[in-house]
């Protein structure tokens, strides 16, 4: 090799656990933001963006120090200023704080949906990335059984207008209210310790701070102990009873099947009553497709004022693997193929009209005049239009496919000629 000649510069990877999208899966992408988007304004929900990056303290209150997401999962970093950073986990914890720090309490109850992505360091796997992104909705300053039920008739419609409804089921429980919830997380302790030493490590070191966090162990050698732990149901107060009741009376009410999990639960002791997930086994093993639950006292946590709230989160990369097939069309409108080089001008005026009409179009103009048709015909649209020259005189040809949008363009661009 030539002294002169310089070394092959190494091309940089992409960071493990992130990916690039293009073509089909970043439309299936784009369509569930669509559909979410369409949705959310049905229901009246605003648009809300908070920042990617927040001070480490937002989620170590929020979720909690000993969570895996905190102790194991988070991208937190120093800043230049020596303030603790971290790349957003999820995003109750910063509309949460938002809500607290832009005095958003005087337009309580507060509805807002927001997506994008999230960060957490664990193992890549199919449909889990290390950035990933979601969907998300949350009722903030609503104490009614009714916010609950909206947000869940929410997430099932946006199911069903994705169409990946059939075979994913709600499931549902009630954490009770406070004083249901420490009742019960007292019994559960009490039955825990009695079994101990049979156990895994991993709920040993649960059982003192997390002890609910046990009764969804997927460990062997625990579900038999959580499985004979008491249910919440024989200590839950009339008035849990009674906001569980106007609950599931409203999904009832909107058509909205769910089932009953009184072992689906949340760790943190700010999550009150409703707790609930949609689960699929379409993904390979039994999966959630969208989970939340009413955090009564996360804004508390964060130093706002007691404020009820309730919210749920759905992975944008796990609902576009569960589209059909069939459920994104990139044909466009119209392909136009200029066959003479005089009818550019002509051509770039109508694909100019077609668009400012609402019709997608692409143009040919590339290559052989004499090919360009063909060049055209492998384009996917709904109409092929060619316009060319012959004895001095503009001509057209075409074809559809048929459908009502083929049709509609092909007769615009005619209109134009």
């Amino acid at each position: 090799m030539s002294k002169y000649k310089s070394a092959k510069i190494p091309t940089p990877q992409a960071v493990r656990g992130t990916q690039d999208m293009l073509g089909d899966f970043a439309d299936r992408f784009a369509h569930v933001v669509e559909t979410f988007e369409r949705v959310r304004r049905l229901y009246g929900y605003k648009r809300i963006e908070v920042p990617v990056i927040e001070p480490t303290a937002v989620f170590a209150r929020s979720l909690g120090e000993t969570t895996d997401v905190v102790s194991k999962e988070m991208y937190s970093f120093e800043d230049r200023g020596g303030e603790s950073i971290t790349l957003r986990p999820e995003f109750t914890a910063g509309i949460a704080r938002a809500y607290i720090t832009n005095g958003w309490q005087q337009f309580a109850p507060f509805k807002v949906a927001t997506h994008g992505p999230l960060f957490r360091y664990e193992r890549p796997q199919k449909g889990r990335y290390r950035q990933f992104h979601q969907l998300d909705a949350e009722v903030l300053g609503s104490d009614s059984p009714l916010a609950d039920a909206e947000l869940l008739v929410f997430a099932d419609q946006l199911l069903k207008e994705l169409g990946i409804s059939e075979g994913v089921t709600l499931t549902l429980n009630t954490l009770g209210d406070a004083t249901s919830r420490d009742a019960w997380r007292a019994a559960l302790v009490e039955h825990f310790e009695a079994h101990r030493g049979d156990l895994s490590e991993d709920s040993l070191a649960r059982l003192d701070k997390n002890p609910l966090r046990i009764l969804d162990s997927k460990d062997a050698q625990d579900r038999p102990i959580a499985d004979s732990a008491p249910d919440i149901d024989a200590y839950l107060t009339s008035e849990a009873q009674d906001f569980f009741g106007a609950v599931t009376a409203g999904l009832d009410a909107a058509g909205v099947a769910w089932e009953r999990n009184a072992r689906l639960v949340r760790g943190l002791d700010y999550y009150r009553h409703t707790a609930f997930e949609f689960v699929t086994d379409r993904l390979g093993a039994q999966g959630t497709v969208l989970g939340g639950g009413r955090y009564d006292g996360l804004i508390e946590a964060l130093g706002g004022p007691p404020t009820p709230a309730v919210g749920w989160a759905a992975g944008i990369e796990r609902l576009a693997m569960l589209l059909a097939d069939d459920v994104i069309d990139n044909r466009l409108d119209a392909v136009i193929a200029v066959e003479d080089d005089s009818q550019i001008a002509f051509a770039m005026k109508a694909i100019a009209a077609l668009r400012a009409g609402g019709f997608s179009t692409e143009i040919v103009t590339s290559g052989s005049p004499r090919k360009r048709f063909d060049k055209a015909a492998k384009i996917p649209a709904r109409a092929l239009i060619s316009v060319g020259l012959r004895d001095g005189v503009r001509f057209t040809r075409s074809k559809t496919d048929g459908s009502d949008a083929g049709a509609r363009a092909d007769a615009f661009f005619m209109s134009l000629c």
